[in-house]
């Protein structure tokens, strides 16, 4: 299958209203950013305990700092790396607002600009699906984990319900797509045991690995999608009517959890 170009520069032309609810951007905080984080916290719970102040936690691919601002009210020491500027400027702007002291960094997966052996808990949400260099991104988050940190992640799977979804009608048909440039290519998606091997060879021993996606029954989400791409609905509110967050399927995304070893 032919690769198609990821157009990564639309976190740059349009990272200036992360937290907009009108911005497609927004279906990644909506309902996602609670879903996921109910997920982290109960990882969080088991492996740690509830209380996190003076722990540290890496975000990378913090985008416009939903997740990082979730896991800093929580009492964590949060760093975000992102490598758009747009993004990092928006997500400082958003926390400063909010009270919230994270640190945002401009750098990659593959260099991560942090020493090793730092923090207590990195996590990686809707990226390791755009890296070009999967196997660097995963051998950075082991080196910078101190022994016995944590690894918490989500990502596209690469399975043909993935290519339907993610692919076909959230990018692909203009009538329900969120952007009109390619934000993924799904042959550079991962499928789980994938990322396993990879994570294994490195030192992450998986923990646990669940479903992540939306869990409405209700057809009529999908003419939300259409409404969303005509502007008659903000993208937010169809995030949250979508209801994403853990699920028993894991043919569309899933996220789960490692520790090094």
């Amino acid at each position: 299958m032919t690769a198609v170009p990821i157009d990564n520069d639309v976190y740059n032309r349009e990272g200036a209203a992360w937290w907009d609810e009108d911005n497609p951007l927004n279906m990644l905080h909506g309902s996602l950013t609670s879903g996921r984080f109910a997920y982290f916290l109960e990882v969080l719970e088991k492996k740690i305990g509830c209380e996190y102040t003076g722990l540290r936690a890496l975000d990378v691919g913090s985008g416009g700092g939903f997740l990082a601002e979730e896991f800093a009210r929580i009492g964590f020491s949060v760093v975000g790396v992102d490598p758009s500027g747009v993004s990092l400027l928006t997500a400082g702007r958003h926390a400063a607002e909010g009270n919230l002291e994270i640190d945002y960094l401009r750098g990659r997966g593959e260099m991560l600009p942090v020493r090793d052996s730092w923090v207590d808990v990195v996590y990686c949400c809707d990226v390791l699906e755009h890296v070009t260099d999967l196997d660097a991104v995963i051998g950075e988050v082991f080196r910078v984990l101190e022994p016995g940190g944590l690894f918490l992640f989500d990502t596209i799977n690469r399975t043909w319900t993935s290519r339907l979804v993610a692919i076909k009608i959230m990018q692909e048909w203009r009538w329900s797509r969120l952007f009109d440039t390619p934000i993924h290519d799904w042959a550079m998606c991962v499928r789980p045991e994938e990322l396993a091997e990879v994570m294994t060879r490195h030192g992450l021993r998986v923990g646990e690995i669940v479903g992540l996606g939306p869990r409405s029954k209700n057809p009529l989400r999908v003419l939300d999608m259409v409404r969303g791409a005509r502007g008659s609905l903000p993208w937010g509110e169809v995030s949250r009517r979508l209801d994403f967050g853990r699920t028993r399927f894991t043919g569309i995304s899933y996220m789960g959890y490692a520790v090094k070893e």
